[in-house]
């Protein structure tokens, strides 16, 4: 009896100095970068203000580009692989350099502010990452904990940015291997998380919420109304995938100079944004869905044209994300469609988000959250039910080249497989 009571004390003395260790270091986590993420905030508002009320500022676009590869070049970052380089060094222990973290945050916006179309969760999974693992080495953790550190910053710059605890921390522990989660980072990632949020709300970064009010009732009809939905989401999701790497690989066999790479494709955003006639398209997007809730406003194109948009910008090599690109395609193909058959347009706007988010990044439990945190809990049949179609038949394509898929999606079988081969 004795030596079981000093077994469980012994135990419980060296869980406890675990947690005590993860809550400083997620708290110390959570502060830096919700500093960093809520000024990254300020600015990108800055630099989208800016250009709306300088719209020339687009046709300077391929010399701002010019100046991105010049920077990354400067700081002999030439082969920086952004997001994919941030999973990459959880899987494998890759260092991230110190120097990615004010290369995404100037790049990004700069990007924005001359009209490229990228979102701003990717360079804040960059930014995060990157200034997560130079604590853990600052510190002189081993390589795992330097991983949990990664997935600390990741979890605090998205929670900080996008105002959504509950997803942020779950995302970074998901979005790296599909199929299994790293539990290990749960505690880290939610204080990490909650911390950044505070930080964020404390300097007024308020989060995107468009919350629904009046909903039908979930039916077996309805349902299958969502079902569709969901499948041709899957679709999208995997077709925006496919641009997205194609456009990658079409610009550097023909335009190996890099220079070259981004002026050609800053040129062509200047030119599909004049035949456009708006700047809609350019930036992150989000306007667009909140006219989708609030006005019921939509261009039946509009999800291809934001696909276009994201593939040539990222494609050519300006800096930004893809995630709220894929917000914006999801939420205004799912009004299309909600106008198209007369269903709730603001309803399958949310649902359509939350479907090809899932399908582009395969976190099917994140996805579900931040429809919680950005739509309310009152849609919740319909989003579960479209986000775990759009999980299943996007096919183990995704954003990430260095995602793994460890289980099958279909079978309970180990692959270990990267998205997209």
């Amino acid at each position: 009896m004795r030596e079981e009571f000093y077994y469980y004390i012994r135990h419980f003395t060296s869980r406890f100095s675990i947690f005590i260790k993860w809550l400083v270091f997620s708290l110390l986590s959570g502060v830096l970068i919700g500093g960093a993420g809520t000024v990254f905030h300020y600015c990108m508002v800055w630099a989208n203000d800016t250009r709306l009320t300088y719209p020339c500022l687009i046709l300077l676009l391929p010399l701002a580009g010019l100046l991105i590869v010049w920077a990354y070049h400067m700081l002999h970052d030439e082969k920086d692989t952004g997001t994919n380089l941030v999973l990459a060094a959880i899987h494998s222990g890759k260092h991230i350099p110190m120097k990615m973290a004010p290369l995404i945050f100037i790049s990004t916006i700069t990007t924005h502010l001359f009209g490229g179309s990228a979102g701003r969760e990717g360079a804040a999974l960059q930014l995060g990452g990157s200034i997560g693992n130079t604590l853990g080495r600052l510190f002189r953790f081993d390589e795992k904990d330097q991983h949990i550190m990664i997935m600390c910053g990741m979890s605090a710059a998205f929670s900080a940015l996008f105002g959504t605890p509950m997803a942020a921390a779950i995302f970074s522990m998901e979005v790296v291997s599909v199929g299994i989660m790293h539990y290990a980072a749960l505690v880290p990632c939610v204080i990490s998380s909650l911390t950044a949020k505070g930080i964020a709300s404390y300097f007024q970064v308020h989060p995107e919420q468009f919350l629904l009010t009046e909903l039908p009732e979930f039916t077996f009809s309805t349902g299958i109304t969502i079902a569709v939905l969901a499948i041709l989401c899957a679709g999208i999701s995997t077709l925006f995938c496919i641009l997205l790497h194609s456009g990658e690989k079409l610009y550097k066999k023909y335009f190996p100079n890099p220079y070259l790479r981004i002026f050609t494709g800053g040129t062509f955003i200047v030119i599909l944004t004049l035949l456009v006639q708006n700047q809609d398209y350019n930036g992150a997007g989000m306007p667009i869905i909140a006219r989708c809730f609030e006005e019921n406003e939509y261009v039946p194109y509009a999800f291809l044209l934001k696909m276009i948009f994201t593939a040539v910008t990222l494609g050519s090599g300006f800096k930004g994300g893809e995630i709220v690109p894929s917000f914006v395609i999801g939420g205004t193909f799912g009004c299309l469609y909600g106008n198209f058959i007369g269903f709730s347009p603001a309803l399958c706007t949310a649902a359509g988000m939350g479907a090809v988010f899932c399908g582009v990044t395969n976190c099917p439990i994140t996805s579900l959250l931040i429809c919680f945190e950005m739509f309310g809990f009152d849609g919740m049949p319909y989003y579960l039910l479209a986000i775990a179609l759009g999980y299943m038949l996007s096919g183990y394509y995704g954003l990430y080249h260095s995602q793994k898929i460890v289980y099958s999606k279909y079978k309970t079988e180990f692959i270990n497989r990267n998205t997209h081969e």
